[in-house]
């Protein structure tokens, strides 16, 4: 069998690709493509450097006792009763089930035959950055557009979509990589570039007209953002897209995740600077969690949250957050979606109905509450999900009339976090060890989406795991089963214990391990783990 050569690419000047080239990649690495890359690099660089500058500040400032607070600069947008995002797009119009996972092509046929009306095709926190992840995951995606992906398992099963007719098939919105991330493999000038203007640049090359061609369009889900100045660089990068490729403006359409504790501050100004562009805001509730934790970090015991499985929805300050956005959305005529069901349903069905039971009261509670739709993370719970809200909305596409007048959220309780009921245990350290072990054994080999003890686990959920032990252990926290003080020692103990329970420990398991432990009990707070663990990676 004779070996196809590899691609040659056509390199606009100032561009250079040192990833692999596979037969193929030349499709999406194509001389237009890099192109908008290029220019989308040398257009906004330097101000997504300024805004991560801006983040650390914030952080700073919160450490030295400053509170968040909304703007007062942005007061005349808050208080303008007259202004609405664009109406929804082709495709986007009903939201009611949004299935979430990684672009793998097993995956991406799996999300496609769920059932479900979006597929949040993730390239952030689902994903693994590996090279090969990021190029084939454009494949897959405009694979999956035009109708033709297939795919066969090393088992020899056959996967393909059970229909072409993209009127039934879930809307595709691609979630790029966040500000923070560069990608390594792909330079402009000599400079890195940002990893989500490489998955903007990429998808909208490859599948934008193919996305059109289907009565739909190029659509996102925006990641991470702690500033409406953010959300206004995204939007500077679709105008300068949409020219590009000779597509007229307002046709990308991007969901914001409300995830970062600052952005819900600034809810309705995020959806102002994208407001042609907006198709709604999400309730990113695990990365939220995080952000708390890491905004927070420095300023003690009214700031440390319980256990991770003890803090749900219903704490006062995550009640006060969802229902913001219901408000802040509704309001303003955009979609409200729900946060991740993260169960994977198992072959214990005693587990399934308890969770199943769980899952339903959580959809049923943001249904009631005025979301739209809501997220799932395995095709298993897209039924749950669906029926949940078609009892509340029926043959309505959202209820966006519901504006939710009633709700009166201030600044305060957004800041609540004291109100949170729980205790910090010995089993929620070595639960939050656990996870962040094998997750990151997990991501180190190319799976950013994870299935540990029946829930689906991605880099969000292992952030919140680093971070309370980071918290714990700064905080002094002392676990309320044990009677222990937290201190690096029994971190490393407990480590050392849960490592000796996992099974087939390999070279992946002790990389993760060291990697833990880098960011969990040094001295100083790494904003994000998946920054150091990229360092490490090909």
């Amino acid at each position: 069998m004779t070996t196809p050569p590899t691609p040659v690419l056509d390199l606009p000047d100032g561009v250079q690709v040192t990833g692999a080239v596979r037969p193929g990649y030349e499709q999406i690495l194509s001389r237009s493509a890099l192109e908008l890359v290029a220019t989308l690099h040398r257009e906004l660089e330097p101000r997504r450097r300024q805004r991560l500058t801006a983040r650390a500040e914030v952080v700073a400032r919160v450490s030295a006792g400053e509170d968040l607070d909304l703007l007062p600069e942005t007061e005349h947008v808050r208080a303008d009763p007259t202004w609405r995002v664009a109406d929804p797009a082709p495709g986007l119009e009903d939201r009611r089930v949004e299935m979430t996972g990684p672009t793998d092509r097993k995956m991406t046929i799996n999300a496609m035959n769920s059932g479900a009306r979006v597929w949040l095709a993730d390239q952030e926190d689902a994903n693994t950055p590996l090279w090969e992840n990021v190029v084939e995951g454009q494949i897959n995606l405009r694979d999956a557009i035009l109708g033709t992906i297939t795919y066969t398992s090393p088992e020899g099963k056959e996967y393909a979509l059970t229909t072409t007719d993209q009127g039934r098939l879930p809307t595709i919105v691609m979630r790029p990589r966040g500000w923070h991330l560069d990608e390594k493999h792909v330079t402009v000038d000599g400079q890195r570039v940002a990893g989500g203007l490489v998955d903007f640049a990429l998808f909208m090359c490859a599948s934008a007209r193919a996305q059109l061609d289907a009565g739909k369009g190029p659509y996102l889900y925006l990641p991470k953002m702690e500033h409406h100045l953010e959300a206004r660089l995204w939007n500077d990068a679709f105008v300068l897209a949409q020219e590009a490729l000779g597509l007229p403006r307002g046709t990308i359409r991007a969901t914001c995740l409300i995830e970062t504790f600052p952005a819900a501050f600034q809810m309705e100004e995020i959806l102002w600077e994208l407001r042609e562009h907006s198709a709604g805001l999400n309730a990113g509730r695990w990365d939220y969690l995080f952000s708390v934790i890491k905004t927070y970090r420095t300023r003690g015991a009214d700031f440390v949250l319980p256990d991770r499985a003890a803090v749900t929805m219903t704490a006062p300050f995550m009640r006060a957050y969802t229902e913001l956005l219901v408000r802040t959305c509704h309001r303003r005529g955009a979609h409200a979606i729900g946060g991740m069901a993260a169960f994977i349903p198992s072959k214990d069905e005693e587990v399934n109905a308890a969770a199943f039971q769980k899952v339903t009261a959580d959809k049923q509670r943001e249904a009631d509450d005025g979301f739209d739709g809501s997220w799932v993370a395995h095709p298993g719970m897209v039924p749950t999900c669906q029926e949940v809200f078609d009892r509340v909305l029926g043959d309505r596409p959202h209820q966006l009339d519901r504006t939710r007048e009633d709700v009166q959220v201030r600044p305060a309780d957004l800041l609540a976090v004291a109100a949170t009921p729980g205790e910090v245990t010995e089993r929620g350290l070595r639960a939050n060890i656990e996870v962040g072990i094998r997750y990151l054994s997990a991501w180190l080999t190319g799976r950013g989406a994870v299935g540990i003890h029946h829930l689906m686990e991605d880099a969000a959920t292992a952030e919140i795991s680093r971070s309370q032990v980071w918290q714990w252990l700064h905080q002094g926290v002392t676990l309320a089963d044990t009677g222990e003080t937290v201190t690096r020692e029994l971190v490393r103990r407990l480590t050392d214990e849960v490592l000796a329970d996992l099974p087939g420990q390999g070279s992946e398991d002790r990389a993760a391990t060291d990697l833990f432990l880098q960011v969990a009990v040094a001295d100083d707070f790494v904003d994000f783990l998946t920054v150091p663990a990229y360092e490490t990676m090909p």
